[in-house]
């Protein structure tokens, strides 16, 4: 199952390097569920998303949960898989909404193909993860996976109804990040410890630190967005501003906003009026405000609950990994 690890190494590349036999007949089953013979193109769309150097972090944590909860059996590849099928397609139909140009430094494929191959290649992903999970056999965990599918969809489709709204909430933004990031996240450590039947206070200590791990994972993204390097998050710097994506450096930087910059968010945000220098405006007025510094604090508040969920776990190399894990997320911010 598993190797030593090596130090010096990242925390994913850790847990890769511990649950490498186990990622490789992931890989495995990967590659033989996205063929399709009737339509080639599917496999074309899939191997160019899936193969373009994601870190796996969705199906190494079911690995990693089922492994820290003791499982014998080989089902962990599948539940393995099926995250990453549904990763995949979420990715698939996010850039098609967003109109997206890039991703992990690549083409999208909307872009490469266009956006009915993208849809639909991302329903047929969608299906071949619904398959993989029904032969796990179990009921506990393909419920757990097909409400995250549709969390996934409601965080999405709530996503566009508080873009371009300057009125939006944190409460509400958090609900959006916890539908499109951290449902996935969460769906991914729970199914692991219950197809390895641990006790509930495993599941649940599990499922809490995905949870809080994804939501600390989406606000460094979004704060990166604002005030880090685009090569750093895989698009370009700047896109959910010019997307009008109502994040929470923005969020908080209205509730402190004097008349005039209100203004300036419902020109830029709400009515999509940007003009050149608006973008630095923007980071400007988050400055002044310490929305960043804000922003930054509260992933890091994140990530620390997401470590103190492991209290409760069996002492193990993988509680470890995983507990730094949340700490690399974080590191992201400096």
């Amino acid at each position: 199952m598993t190797q030593a690890p090596q130090d010096g190494l990242a925390p994913q590349d850790r847990l890769a390097q511990y649950l490498a036999q186990d990622l490789a007949q992931v890989n495995v089953l990967i590659r033989a569920r996205m063929v399709s013979e009737n339509a080639p193109r599917i496999p074309e769309v899939t191997a160019h998303l899936i193969e373009a150097g994601g870190k796996r972090i969705r199906p190494m944590l079911v690995l990693a949960a089922s492994h820290l909860c003791d499982y014998q059996g080989n089902f962990h590849h599948h539940l393995a898989a099926t995250v990453e099928f549904i990763h995949t397609a979420t990715l698939l139909h996010d850039d098609v909404v967003d109109e997206s140009r890039q991703r992990r430094g690549r083409p999208t494929a909307n872009l490469l193909w266009d956006n009915k191959s993208s849809v639909l290649v991302g329903d047929y992903l969608f299906a071949r993860a619904f398959q993989l999970m029904v032969e796990c056999g179990s009921l506990r965990v393909l419920d757990i996976l097909s409400n995250a599918s549709a969390t996934i969809a409601e965080g999405e489709v709530l996503q566009l109804t508080t873009a371009q709204n300057i009125a939006t909430t944190e409460d509400q933004y958090l609900r959006v990040i916890r539908g499109k990031t951290a449902a996935l996240f969460s769906a991914a450590t729970e199914a692991g410890a219950v197809l390895a039947d641990a006790p509930d206070a495993y599941v649940q200590a599990l499922f809490t630190y995905g949870d809080a791990l994804g939501i600390s994972f989406q606000i460094v993204d979004d704060y990166l967005d604002y005030g880090g390097a685009g090569t750093g998050i895989g698009k370009n710097i700047g896109d959910d501003f010019r997307e009008r994506k109502v994040t929470l450096p923005v969020i908080r930087a209205i509730a402190q906003a004097d008349a005039e910059e209100r203004a300036f968010w419902q020109r830029v945000i709400g009515a999509g009026r940007q003009a050149e220098g608006d973008f630095e405006q923007a980071q400007a007025l988050m400055a002044r405000h310490g929305t960043m510094e804000s922003t930054r604090q509260e992933a890091l508040a994140w990530a620390q609950k997401a470590k103190t969920a492991l209290v409760p776990l069996p002492d193990h190399p993988l509680r470890d990994m995983l507990r730094d894990l949340a700490d690399y997320v974080v590191a992201r911010l400096s």
